[in-house]
């Protein structure tokens, strides 16, 4: 199996034992995303704020490994408050349109950070 690394200086640097992203074939595994400021490495202020922030971090993983946000197949969100879940559906039709990607929308008791959103998933590409 080949598995290739796939950085971007446009999403926050790893601050652990992972990867932002893996590429196996035509397939990306991206690493779970918080709402942090890729320059500053700061949480962005405001959920609204936040869940654009992730889905940009998430954008600019998946550009880095030769796609879109387009090419999520699944997206998994972690929410702190499923209170913010019809919040989450507004901003992604934002960045997303038909056909959407497979997706599980989880509620945690708590996120790294202390943030209330993270997402990850599964890009298929080429």
């Amino acid at each position: 199996m080949n598995k290739q690394v796939i950085t971007s200086d446009r999403a926050p640097a790893a601050i652990g034992t992972y990867s932002q992203a893996v590429k196996v074939g035509n397939t990306v595994y991206l690493s779970g995303q918080i709402p942090l400021d890729p320059a500053s490495m700061q949480v962005v202020e405001g959920i609204e704020k936040q869940i654009c922030q992730v889905f940009d971090n998430l954008g600019a993983v998946a550009e880095a490994a030769g796609g879109t946000l387009q090419d999520i197949v699944k997206l998994n969100i972690f929410l702190t408050d499923l209170g913010h879940f019809a919040l989450v559906n507004e901003v992604m039709a934002r960045y997303f349109t038909q056909p959407y990607p497979a997706r599980a929308a989880i509620g945690v008791a708590a996120l790294p950070k202390g943030v209330p959103v993270e997402m990850d998933g599964v890009m298929v590409v080429g």
